[in-house]
């Protein structure tokens, strides 16, 4: 009994020591953790935490009617520090190595590094990485813990200046753009928006939804898992009613033009829908969103936002004949057989009134053919300012066109009854000029193409618009947003239309406008000249067309600032931004005479056999 007793005795010292001894070594781990280096521990524990990095979305696209993406979305990068060691040793090594391919300062990447190490939260060094400096970046991010690399999207505009002053361009947030922002869009101060144009616009449409990674990283910020990947959404797609090769004739135009400056609009005249409109000089929207990895520009100093087509206002000179003819056949007044003969010259009485030439007898589609302007300052001063003011506001001039577009200008209606309104005089010389497109008339080239297009259609004001439709990428509706609108109807008799499409088919045929005579199209229009004492004159070129026997689906005003003639300056722009409208069938209409000449050809070899 007594060794049994011992023998337990035994046993019990030995564990009561063991349990002394894990006790000693749990207190000793207890003061060490919290009290010798309760700190670091705090620290460890504190950052094996979750880490959230935000993807902004793809915005919508942006596509002509035709489905060519003008505005789409280019792969970028961006690059994140998730914290970790405050070692500063070890961060500056980190800044030696990645500043370099982040294209900034070793001490600016510096401060970042120690700011994101100080609080522990995920801390954005650089966005929009191009995927050159990806490459050494995704190698140097596995000798660095906490380094991440995000892929994302960036605004990218493949054409370049196309539709410049329409698409606009992105822009980063300021103070005020963040206070104005919709909260359920859930912008971060580093997101892009849309600061002019359709990028503005749509701004809500193009957006899409941002997404984000969770990530669990330990207290050296390195990755441990992904908790969650949470998808973003790209935004809506933008269709426009612009013709991409009828744009891009009228930007190469413009651009090649004498000077340089201008603008041309093409409208469709059976609903109003834009199929161009173009500025010149124009800019590229890529400017606003490079990747930050390559050296740019202020990008403030290579653009003019000036958008001339709906913004510029000039007189419209002789192509304002077609109001003042038309206003002569309303009025029953005149004989459009009957000749005036032109010396050059036209007394009014107080003064002498000259003509650009000497035409001699010259009838309504001699004068129209000719531009002549002493016939028009005949016929002007045969049915008085009155009635040629009347059909000015048939067709809306001195309005505005009603195109949902930002600082569109109204132009200027020139006649008798506002000189009456503020009590002021109205002379004959008021009229001649008036009769001409000259004097207090002013015109944007917008307002003539859609004078243009109203005569096509015979008497129908539409509204221009230039969105057809829009797409979501989420849930795959359609929202139609332009649609043809009549804002009034010019009521002219059926013979007066007849008489200024036989006018204008002349002037094309065999007159000023012979620079866009198409085989195979039935082409009217009509040239202009303005004055211009700044410096030289103006050009402009109006224009409709159709296929033979169908009504014309295409009308065009082209401006060329300081251009001088309008049918040298204006006329090709307008003629390419026709063939290129009109391009199949013209192909067509080549090949069928290419057939016809090739079968006389082989007609006359069997006649001769």
């Amino acid at each position: 009994m007594a060794v049994g007793k011992i023998s337990l005795n035994s046993r019990l010292k030995v564990m009561l020591t063991l349990a002394l001894v894990a006790c000693g070594v749990i207190a000793v781990r207890l003061i060490d953790i919290q009290i010798l280096r309760h700190d670091d521990y705090l620290e460890m524990a504190e950052r094996n935490r979750t880490q959230v990095i935000y993807q902004n979305a793809p915005r919508g696209r942006v596509f002509t009617a035709d489905g060519i993406a003008v505005a789409s979305n280019a792969p970028s990068f961006s690059l994140y520090y998730l914290g970790g060691t405050k070692d500063i040793s070890y961060l500056t090594r980190l800044a030696r190595d990645f500043a370099p391919h982040l294209h900034v300062p070793e001490e600016t990447l510096l401060s970042k590094l120690q700011t994101g190490a100080s609080t522990g939260r995920a801390l954005l060094l650089a966005d929009n990485l191009s995927t050159k400096s990806t490459v050494a970046l995704q190698e140097l991010q596995f000798y660095y813990p906490g380094i991440y690399l995000v892929e994302e999207t960036k605004r990218n505009y493949p054409y370049g200046i196309f539709a410049s002053h329409l698409l606009g361009y992105l822009g980063s947030m300021d103070e005020r753009d963040w206070r104005k922002r919709d909260v359920k869009l859930g912008y971060l101060l580093s997101s892009k928006l849309g600061k002019n144009g359709i990028e503005k616009k749509f701004e809500k449409e193009l957006k899409g939804k941002d997404g984000g990674v969770y990530l669990e990283v330990d207290y050296r910020g390195r990755v441990k898992s992904i908790i969650e990947d949470k998808k973003w959404a790209a935004g809506s797609d933008v269709y426009l009613t612009l013709n991409f090769a009828v744009q891009r004739a009228a930007e190469e135009g413009l651009r090649n033009s004498k000077t340089g400056r201008g603008a041309a609009v093409a409208l469709d005249p059976r609903t109003g829908a834009v199929l161009a409109l173009a500025s010149a000089p124009a800019f590229d929207p890529n400017i606003f969103v490079p990747y930050s990895d390559e050296a740019q520009e202020n990008p403030s100093k290579k653009i003019n936002e000036y958008n001339l087509a709906i913004q510029g206002v000039y007189p419209p000179a002789s192509t304002f004949k077609i109001i003042t003819g038309a206003a002569a056949l309303e009025s029953g007044m005149i004989d459009v057989n009957r000749k005036v003969t032109c010396t050059g010259k036209y007394d009014s009485g107080p003064r002498i009134f000259k003509c650009w030439g000497k035409h001699g007898p010259v009838d309504f589609f001699d004068g129209m053919s000719n531009s002549c302007d002493v016939y028009f300052y005949t016929i002007a001063a045969q049915i008085g300012s009155a009635a040629i003011e009347r059909v000015q506001r048939m067709f809306m001039i001195g309005r505005q066109t009603g195109i949902d577009l930002p600082g569109e200008k109204a132009g200027n209606l020139y006649g008798p009854t506002r000189r009456a309104r503020n009590k002021t005089y109205w002379f004959i010389g008021d009229t001649l000029n008036l009769s001409i497109g000259q004097g207090e008339l002013l015109v944007t080239p917008i307002k003539l193409a859609q004078l243009g297009a109203a005569v096509a259609s015979r008497g129908n004001v539409y509204r221009p618009y230039y969105v057809e439709k829009i797409v979501s990428n989420q849930t795959g509706k359609t929202q139609t947003v332009g649609q043809p609108e009549i804002l009034q109807r010019a009521e002219l008799k059926p013979e007066t239309y007849d008489l200024l499409f036989k006018a204008l088919k002349h002037t094309v045929d065999n007159g000023t406008a012979r620079r866009v005579k198409i085989n195979g199209l039935d082409v009217y229009g009509k040239t202009g000249t303005a004055q211009n004492p700044h410096g030289e004159d103006h050009g402009w070129f109006m224009a409709f067309a159709a296929r033979p026997g169908e009504v014309p689906s295409i009308a065009v005003a082209v401006f060329v600032e300081f251009g001088e003639g309008g049918s040298s300056a204006a006329g090709p722009i307008a003629r390419m931004m026709l063939e290129a409208y009109f391009a199949d069938t013209l192909r067509e209409a080549a090949a069928a005479r290419k057939r016809a000449r090739k079968q006389a050809l082989q007609g006359g070899e069997n006649h001769d056999a």
